[in-house]
């Protein structure tokens, strides 16, 4: 996993295309306005725009992702969210793998995963071998507006 603010992100899109368009995307002037849905961006990518509010963990722990087709670049436009992050291999698959929705579910144990922080202006890159846990909150549940870029890997 990488993170960076967006306004310094241009240190991380050096020699990578996809990323770079996934930049300019999120640096729209009007993306703040756009209503939730999918937008297509070049070479196959797309980009999903979501408003909700964060949410705890169950007593279990947080629900755990993870994906083979697309690196996931998760920009925060509004609010703020924490983000569970482990590596695949640490990731017990409680939800098989759906190839036409290109994910798997499963839980990290506790100690093996990190949490990372994101305030609006800053974004996440997480590979195939990131599992993830979006949508925790950094306090209380509160709304975020978030932008999920997905680059086919």
């Amino acid at each position: 996993m990488i993170t960076a603010k967006l306004s310094e992100a241009d240190a991380i899109t050096a020699g990578a295309p996809g990323l770079e368009d996934a930049i300019t995307f999120l640096r729209r002037a009007d993306l703040a306005g756009l209503p939730d849905g999918r937008y297509e961006l070049p070479g196959g990518a797309f980009a999903n725009v979501e408003r909700y509010e964060t949410r705890p963990s169950p007593a279990e722990g947080p629900r755990f992702e993870a994906h083979r087709l697309y690196t996931d670049v998760q920009y925060i436009v509004s609010g703020a969210e924490t983000i569970g992050v482990a590596a695949l291999a640490d990731m017990e698959v409680l939800e098989a793998y759906d190839p036409a929705r290109d994910i798997c579910f499963g839980r990290v144990a506790e100690g093996r995963w990190e949490p990372a922080e994101l305030e609006a202006g800053e974004l996440a890159v997480l590979s195939p071998a990131d599992a993830h846990a979006p949508k925790m909150p950094t306090g209380a549940p509160a709304p975020v507006m978030k932008v999920v870029v997905k680059l086919p890997v």
